[in-house]
């Protein structure tokens, strides 16, 4: 279970990565945020995200058109 919750389906790219990226930095070193999306365009984002950033993607999962992603903030 992740610390934080983001539901940024409906919204388009670069939305889900700028939403996220807010949400992250107010997490303590360690803490979790689950990002749900429904922009296909999010998978390669997210992947983007993480390398660039070094926090780092826990989990990715689809369930029908909502993808789930789980990052964890980078100490």
């Amino acid at each position: 279970m992740a610390d934080q919750t983001l539901d940024d389906k409906g919204l388009n790219c670069p939305l889900p990565i700028l939403t996220a990226k807010k949400a992250i930095m107010a997490l303590p070193p360690g803490g979790t945020l689950e990002v749900l999306a429904t922009d296909p365009g999010a998978v390669k984002d997210f992947a983007a995200f993480s390398r660039t950033t070094g926090h780092e993607l826990v989990e990715q999962t689809t369930e029908g058109n909502v993808f789930r992603f789980v990052l964890r903030r980078k100490a």
